[in-house]
Formats: C-alpha cells, sequence, structure tokens
C-alpha cells in the first residue's frame, strides 16, 4: 500500500512514459496497445512495460483500438479519416478502409470477426466487410459518433453513443430498441449487461429486457470513459485526473479503489484482468493499477522508447530452396536464418566493412560475399567461409552509380546494374562475358538472375531479360521471365515497402511500424525478407497476410 494514503485509494505499479499525448488504449491478454496524437501505434508488454514494437501508417491521431479475439491484428481509427487492419506480429497495415468524410473516433470488430463497425465525425457509422473492404451499410446520426460497438455476443447487433444518446442497431442499419441518455458506454464480456454513464450517474442494465441492475452516483459530471472487468464484477470510471472503481455486485455502491497519479485528464481506461487496470492520460503516460492489495510498496519505472543501436544490414538475400536467408552488416559480419524459424543458424566476419555496396548468396553450398568500394572502385568476390578472395574486377565507377549486382546461381558469373549498363564478368576468370545498355532511368532499379538469364526491374514496368550463356555472343533478349509462378499476381513494391495485385494496384500488404522502411528486401512470392538499419533482418511467409 502506497504509505500516506486512505487505504482505499489504489496502487500504481508501473508508468510508461511516451513522446506524444495518447488518445486510445485497448489489450489483448499482456499485449497493449495504444494510440498516439502523432498517428504511431505503440505496443507495450503489458508484464514489463516495455515498449516491444511501433506500428506506423497513419498520419493524424488516432483515436480507437480494438484486438480481434486471438490477438494477431488489430483495428485502428483515426483523423486520417481511414481504419486500418494491423498484422501485430509484424507490424504490416494488411488492410486500409476509405470512406469516411470526417475523423474516425470508435472502431469495433464483431463477434464473428466478419465485419468492422466505424464511427465519426461525419456523423455515420460504416459497417465494414473485412474480407471485401466494402461498405455494406451506412448508418446516419445527427451528430458525431463518438462511440460504435459491436455486441460481444450478437455479430448482428452494435450501439453507438451520438449526441449525448446510445442508440441500438442491426447490421442492417435498423434502429432496435428507442434511444436513452448517455455518454459513454461498455459491455460485459459475456454480452448479458452493460454499463453507461448520464451525468454522473452509472447504470447497470440487463441487455436483453433492458431491465436496470444496479445504479450508482457518482458525484462526477465530467466522466470520460467507463470500463467493466472480465469477470463483470468491477466498473471503472475515469472522471477528470482519477479513476473510480465500483463493486457491480455491492448492495452499499460506493468505489472501492480511487486511482490517482495522473497529472492529465484519463483518455481511456481498460481492464487486463480481473484485478488490474490500465489508463491513459494527455500527461504522456500510461498507468498500471493494483485493484487488489499489495504487501510491497510499489515500483514505478518510467520507459523511454526502445532505442535500436545494431550496425545497420546492407544487404540480404533470399534461397528458399535451401531454407534460408543471407544477411551482410555495413562492419561487414554475413549472417544466416533459418526461414522457419526465425533464428540466425551461422555468423562469418568478411573484409567487407566500410565497404558501400555488397551482396551476397548461397551458391552450391559456398556463401559468396560480392563488395565494392568507393575508394577503389573495385569489385571484390569472396568465399565467406574460407575467407578466400575468388576474383576482384575493376569498374571505375563511384558506387553511388551502382544500383545492384547478383551471382548466378551456378556461381560462374556476376551481374552488375550501373549507370546505363547491365555487365557480366566470369568469376573464375575475371573477364566480361556480356553488356546491356539501357535506357536512362530516374527510379531505382534491381537485377533478379538464374544460371544464364538476368532480368532489371523498374517500378512500374514489366521486367526486362536478357540471355547471357551464349559463349561468344551478345545477350539475347526474353520475352518472358520464367522465374515467378504465372498465377501469383502479387507483386513487391521495394520504394514503397508493399506487396500489390499486379492486375488492380490494390495495395495486399504493407509493412510498418519499425518494418516500414528496410534497407534492403527480397520477395520469392512466397516469403519476404528483409534488413534493416537496427540490424534486425525481418522474414515473412506471405501466405500469412494474404490469406485475409
Amino acid at each position: 500500500m502506497v504509505k500516506g494514503l486512505p487505504a482505499e485509494w489504489g496502487t500504481c505499479t508501473r508508468t510508461v512514459a511516451l513522446a506524444n499525448r495518447l488518445l486510445a488504449l485497448t489489450c489483448w491478454k499482456d499485449t497493449i496497445a495504444v494510440g498516439l496524437t502523432s498517428g504511431d501505434i505503440i505496443i507495450l508488454d503489458g508484464i514489463t512495460g516495455s515498449q516491444t514494437a511501433i506500428l506506423s501508417g497513419h498520419t493524424d491521431w488516432v483515436r480507437s483500438l480494438a484486438f480481434l479475439p486471438d490477438g494477431t491484428s488489430l483495428v485502428s481509427g483515426s483523423h486520417d479519416k481511414t481504419i486500418k487492419l494491423w498484422d501485430v506480429q509484424t507490424g504490416g497495415v494488411v488492410k486500409t478502409f476509405y470512406g469516411h468524410t470526417d475523423y474516425v473516433l470508435s472502431v469495433s470488430i464483431s463477434a464473428d470477426c466478419t465485419m468492422i463497425a466505424s464511427g465519426s465525425g461525419d456523423m455515420t457509422i460504416c459497417l465494414w466487410n473485412i474480407q471485401t473492404e466494402a461498405c455494406s451499410h451506412v448508418i446516419r446520426q445527427q451528430d458525431y459518433v463518438y462511440t460504435v460497438g459491436f455486441s460481444p455476443t450478437d455479430p448482428c447487433h452494435l450501439t453507438s453513443v451520438s449526441g449525448g444518446k446510445v442508440w441500438h442497431w442491426d447490421i442492417n442499419g435498423h434502429q432496435t430498441k428507442p434511444e436513452y441518455d448517455s455518454s459513454h458506454i461498455a459491455f460485459s464480456l459475456n454480452g448479458t449487461w452493460f454499463v453507461f454513464c448520464h451525468e454522473g450517474e452509472i447504470v447497470v442494465q440487463n441487455t436483453d429486457s433492458g431491465a436496470i441492475v444496479a445504479k450508482f452516483n457518482s458525484n462526477k459530471n465530467t466522466i470520460r470513459d467507463c470500463c467493466l472487468s472480465p469477470d463483470g464484477k468491477l466498473i471503472a470510471v475515469a472522471a477528470d485526473h482519477a479513476t473510480y472503481v465500483w463493486d457491480a455486485t455491492s448492495s452499499h455502491p460506493h468505489p472501492i479503489k480511487i486511482f490517482v497519479g495522473h497529472t492529465g485528464d484519463i483518455t481511456s481506461l481498460v481492464f487486463s484482468s480481473s484485478s488490474s487496470l490500465i489508463s491513459s492520460s494527455n500527461d504522456q503516460s500510461v498507468k498500471f493499477w493494483q485493484i487488489g492489495a499489495l504487501e510491497t510498496d510499489p515500483v514505478v519505472t518510467g520507459l523511454e522508447p526502445v532505442s535500436l543501436t545494431s550496425t545497420p544490414i546492407a544487404s540480404i538475400s533470399l534461397q528458399a530452396e535451401a531454407g534460408i536467408a543471407v544477411s551482410s552488416d555495413s562492419e561487414g559480419a554475413v549472417k544466416t536464418w533459418d526461414i522457419s524459424t526465425g533464428l540466425c543458424n551461422a555468423t562469418f566476419q568478411t573484409p567487407a566493412k566500410t565497404y558501400d555496396r555488397r551482396g551476397v548468396q548461397l551458391v552450391n553450398d559456398r556463401l559468396i560475399l560480392i563488395y565494392y568500394g568507393h575508394w577503389n572502385q573495385k569489385l571484390c568476390i569472396v568465399d565467406v567461409e574460407k575467407g578466400k578472395l575468388l576474383q576482384t574486377v575493376p569498374l571505375g565507377v563511384s558506387s553511388y552509380d551502382i544500383e545492384d549486382f547478383k551471382i548466378s546461381k551456378d556461381g560462374s558469373w556476376v551481374a552488375c546494374l550501373y549507370q546505363q549498363f547491365v555487365r557480366a564478368w566470369s568469376i573464375q576468370m575475371g573477364e566480361v562475358v556480356g553488356e546491356v545498355e539501357l535506357e536512362e532511368c530516374d527510379v531505382e532499379r534491381s537485377l533478379t538472375v538464374d544460371d544464364s538469364g538476368v532480368w532489371v526491374h523498374s517500378p512500374g514496368s514489366e521486367p526486362l531479360g536478357w540471355d547471357f550463356g551464349i559463349p561468344g555472343s551478345p545477350p539475347v533478349q526474353l520475352s518472358n521471365m520464367p522465374l515467378l509462378d504465372s498465377r501469383d499476381t502479387k507483386v513487391w513494391d521495394v520504394n514503397q515497402s508493399q506487396i500489390k495485385d499486379a492486375v488492380t494496384g490494390k495495395v495486399v500488404f504493407q509493412l510498418g511500424g519499425r518494418f516500414a522502411n528496410p534497407t534492403c528486401s527480397q520477395w520469392d512470392g512466397q516469403y519476404l525478407v528483409a534488413g534493416y538499419y537496427s540490424g534486425e533482418v525481418f522474414i515473412l511467409d506471405s501466405k500469412h497476410v494474404l490469406s485475409w
């Protein structure tokens, strides 16, 4: 118990300080999501309070958040007028829902996970089909829709708070019950009853019959949020800087706990268990509260966002047939990663330290590294595991002019894309085996190679390919690119960090959060690997995120 406070005053066990004002809060088990005025969503560990991820994608305030029942996905509503569905594990945007013409103030997910309801400053409720992203119904109200929520058990019923009243609707947009005065509403997990607040009065009502189960007078006219404990026994109400907890089963209504500690107005409340509560505030903090008495004084810690200071990843390759990804960082360390587990299999130190451009891949069970230095203008090819220099090729151009280089799958030659040329050299002899001149291009391009073919990829254009494998003859232009399954219509846009449908141009997945801007990446139609300035390597099985 905190010394010097009355026994009924609650205990703060942890404080997490963040850099922006906090507007939205939700949790699933030990995962907590916090929406900020910056547009970011912070993911916190509910046990330690440490920051585990940042989801970046909204361009304005995040006002509302809701986890899907399994905790793998999160829905957010923002002042940027959009709703986003996130993959919590990867930090990526799975879908974005467009249609509101004003701020999105509230979001909710139906119990069967097929629909999203959103309330907006445009005075409408939109019902969205998660699978198709289509808006199936629009419910018009006479004022801002500050709260909208599906029944926890009935996917066909939802409630809203608008114009100081609570409204009941079905999914076809029909009002099912008379409206009544209220400013906030929350449901029990089993959906059998709900609590609403009006002018300082707290009312608990049966969902089906409408009978009043309990009624409390809080003497607080500035109620900002309310919520129910998972077991349905406790009601928490935020008013100004304090939170009041009531025993809903008591025959003598009174606050059993009062949580005081925030220095700004509380913006959101959520129970993380039947005996613990989390609050967010305009004072830029999240506080964790213990409802049961602690035997010792609480430990209060202020945590800053996680700082990632590892060596940046400079190149990465994906070789799904071997079950690995290979990365090289700016200090010359080469690592192999198991794409099924995400674990590092082995680490090798190479002499590529301080070199500007590099590429690494597995060739005939040997790890081969290519690197190019701005100062010596030589392409160096090294056997990583033996530490043996296989070949040097002088290019005589700045490393800034080099866009990409790749080793052929059979390991016999290397292709380099620089200035307006694609040129290939024999690794064994160091001699030029072919050259193609390209048209000028003002966007960054990349290469794909196999045993004899080279393809140049440019954003928004079809790949151009040539066969370099005919001895003594110039490269022959190829009419198609057989490396990718022709049935796969998804393409990876490196510059936008997005997987798009090649036919419709629609974004079907986008990397977000700290994974939003990879230094390098590769995708083979199923697996995506990306390296980051933080030194992290991200591995994604796209069948997971594209199955929505």
